[in-house]
């Protein structure tokens, strides 16, 4: 495994730490500015709607189990896939577990790998 594969694969961890805790600073500093995440419906969310919701609980996640992570990357551009048992109450529903894929287009920028696009469906 490459360097640039563990950082991803870290990042991830360190994204569902920060939406667990609803850490909106650290989700801000792993995401980038232009982030938009498609949700399993097909909504879209802009960076600060996404961040919006975590913070006012329309999107309250409560524990998370790591079932796969899988990383291609060239260059400063990658994929990340991710694939997580996760428990959660959305938008007034009730707490419920899924299998939850998230797919992310990634970037290295300064150094660093952060979020560019998110894609959310079950496996």
């Amino acid at each position: 495994m490459t360097t640039d594969e563990q950082q991803l694969k870290n990042l991830y961890c360190e994204m569902w730490r920060a939406l667990l805790a609803k850490d909106i600073t650290t989700l801000e500093r792993i995401h980038a500015e232009e982030f938009v995440l498609t949700h399993m419906t097909g909504m879209k969310q802009s960076r600060e709607e996404y961040f919006r919701c975590v913070r006012d609980s329309d999107l309250n996640y409560f524990s998370e189990i790591e079932e796969n992570i899988f990383v291609e990357v060239s260059n400063e551009h990658g994929t990340l896939t991710g694939q997580s048992l996760v428990e959660a109450a959305v938008f007034g529903g009730r707490k419920n577990t899924w299998r939850l894929q998230l797919v992310f287009d990634v970037e290295k920028r300064n150094g660093k790998w952060i979020f560019i696009r998110g894609k959310a469906s079950t496996y």
